[in-house]
């Protein structure tokens, strides 16, 4: 399957990210620190820091997952659109607006950081189930439909999200999920009576 953008995302935030691991100051102007936004006007630092990681797992999970979806869901932008381009705003925008929430909560707080692709990560998952819900996929190799996926990622990341306590962003993931469905359905509205319709094809 060609999907270039995603393999260079891919490719771009496993460099910038193990870069980061052996160079603390590039680490620290990328991630998402509130201050700096707020005080120095380093608006960059709501997309770059989705291209660090905490650590060599947190990277391979979310590029993973990307590669497994993004090329998918790359190919349906491209169809949808004729341009590769709105991909590419997507998945830069879900950056964004995945980590928005979080800012804006922790605007004057010196001590809060953020960092990692999840919520685009989410953002293109969302996507690919708006779809595909009935799809397989596999959750730490255990297989389950899509939607059923969804079902549980959301109900866990808000109970987590109001537990805390973990060091992971689930408000990002969250958001990320919202504004993949929501752009998805803004871009082509058929999407969400092909959504319905695949919904009630369960068991048929």
């Amino acid at each position: 399957m060609q999907a270039p953008i995603t393999l260079i995302l891919i490719l771009v935030t496993s460099v910038v990210s193990l870069l980061a691991f052996r160079t603390p100051a590039l680490a620290g102007r990328l991630i998402l620190w509130p201050p700096a936004i707020d005080r120095n006007k380093q608006y960059d630092r709501l997309v770059t820091y989705g291209f660090i990681h905490a650590d060599i797992w947190h990277l391979l999970f979310n590029m993973v997952t990307l590669f497994f979806f993004g090329r998918i869901m790359e190919g349906v932008f491209t169809e949808l659109t004729g341009s590769v381009l709105v991909y590419v705003g997507f998945y830069l925008s879900a950056l964004v607006v995945s980590i928005l929430p979080t800012y804006l909560k922790h605007q004057k707080d010196p001590n809060y950081r953020s960092l990692g692709a999840s919520g685009a990560v989410s953002a293109v998952l969302f996507a690919f189930i708006l779809i595909n819900p009935w799809a397989m996929i596999g959750v730490f190799f255990i297989p389950m439909p899509a939607i059923v996926f969804a079902v549980l990622y959301v109900a866990y990341s808000i109970w987590m999200d109001k537990r805390g306590g973990d060091n992971v962003n689930h408000g990002a993931h969250l958001a990320g999920a919202a504004y993949g469905v929501l752009f998805m359905i803004a871009m082509e509205p058929k999407v969400l009576n092909h959504f319905l319709a695949q919904l009630s094809r369960f068991g048929s």
